[in-house]
């Protein structure tokens, strides 16, 4: 068996556990990230494309923003389409200066695996099998097989940022976490598209016919989704068939200068609300995906993920910089806070934006949820109070301090 050994192992090669090895490793700390698919996989990935301030904020701590800075779009705005009106949050006015930046997930993978190749870091992707033993102990390690050889990783403390579907979460004892889910009754249905996005800030739909997204990558790169039953198949939606249904979704100018052409990707992505608590057992913590889901309405998910990497960093910093260990049992604590707050967000900004026909599941039936959540667009929407209430979030809380 080969033995190698770090400070702190990381499960999984996506954008927080390379965000968190390029922070850890401009600490001087040592880190080894094992990925149980090939970088090319990782990257093919067409996920996110808006950064919170804090993350945005946080790349360039990471001495990683220099394509994101000088090819993202700063966003000032959104707008939120509903009930035949268009209404505009003006997120750096409502909050002080604060505003998104559209630099699609991809991009910050792509930039962030350059820079942990250029500076020679240990990455083991295509690693099977791969298993954390010992977390509660002094010594947790991991195993794993790599182009048919066994590995032994010895290290002080265990990032699991391996996905819903990781080893990370599954690890911990089943009696020892609680899993709250919410399974909404529809998906989206995504196409991307290189064709000109049809508004400078991104529209959210509300419509009759149910919700709609016109986002964007860049300006000449569109993102689109459209809320779909969640029997229905990327092979029933053609090309043709999708952009006739955003049209009819999308407001009535907004329609007219939708710009159409070839899908390059084209997929459905079931909704849910999940949280595991504790994130944290032993050595072990657990970061983005692995611990939590959100509805993508409210664009929080890989934002999430990245307030769990700015939490985890400070307190991996004070270990090894102060001895401090006694800040290492604040972690579930401290994400978890600024966790529920994101699901909070994009479970409202869901319930008031899609149609849930007879599904509600809020113990009171359809039509009465619909005329609250009327009410709930009639005061966040037109209200100098509702649209701060949403600006303040969409941008994202502020990260606490550990």
């Amino acid at each position: 068996m080969n033995k190698i050994s770090t400070q702190v192992a990381i499960i999984g090669a996506g954008p927080s556990g390379l965000l968190l090895g390029q922070l850890l490793h401009k600490q001087g700390i040592s880190n080894v990230i094992i990925e149980r698919v090939t970088g090319d996989y990782v990257l093919g990935r067409i996920r996110a494309g808006i950064l919170e301030q804090g993350f945005a904020d946080l790349v360039r701590e990471a001495g990683v923003a220099e394509r994101m800075d000088a090819e993202g779009e700063i966003h000032e705005g959104v707008e939120i389409a509903a009930d035949g009106e268009r209404f505009h949050i003006d997120l750096k006015g409502l909050t002080g200066g604060d505003v998104v930046i559209c630099y699609g997930q991809t991009e910050i993978t792509s930039d962030l695996m350059a820079a942990r190749a250029a500076a020679g870091l240990e990455t083991y992707y295509e690693a099977e099998n791969a298993q954390l033993h010992e977390v509660t102990g002094d010594k947790p390690w991991v195993s794993f097989e790599h182009q048919g050889e066994q590995y032994r990783l010895d290290c002080d403390y265990i990032a699991g940022c391996d996905g819903f579907h990781g080893v990370s979460r599954q690890t911990i004892p089943a009696d020892k976490r609680t899993e709250h889910e919410r399974v909404y009754p529809f998906g989206w249905l995504g196409l991307l598209s290189d064709t000109p996005p049809v508004s400078e800030e991104l529209i959210y739909c509300k419509s009759e016919r149910g919700f709609a997204l016109a986002s964007r990558r860049s300006a000449t790169r569109s993102r689109y989704y459209l809320q779909v039953p969640l029997d229905d198949t990327v092979e029933d939606w053609s090309d043709e068939d999708f952009w006739q249904e955003l049209k009819k979704r999308l407001p009535a100018d907004a329609a007219d200068a939708l710009v159409t052409g070839p899908s390059i990707e084209k997929s459905i992505a079931p909704l849910r609300s999940f949280v595991c608590e504790p994130m944290q057992y032993g050595k072990l913590f657990l970061v983005g995906d692995a611990a939590h889901i959100v509805p993508p309405t409210g664009a929080k998910g890989l934002n999430l993920a990245a307030s769990d990497v700015a939490a985890l960093y400070q307190i991996l910093t004070r270990v090894y910089h102060d001895n401090d260990t006694d800040c290492v049992s604040r972690y579930s604590e401290v994400a978890l806070r600024r966790v529920w707050h994101g699901e909070r967000f994009s479970w409202w900004m869901s319930n008031m934006l899609h149609d849930f026909g007879d599904e509600v599941a809020t113990g009171m039936d359809s039509k009465t949820f619909s005329r609250f959540m009327d009410s709930e667009r009639d005061y966040y929407l037109k209200t100098e109070e509702g649209k701060t209430v949403i600006a303040r979030q969409y941008v994202g809380l502020p990260y606490e301090k550990v």
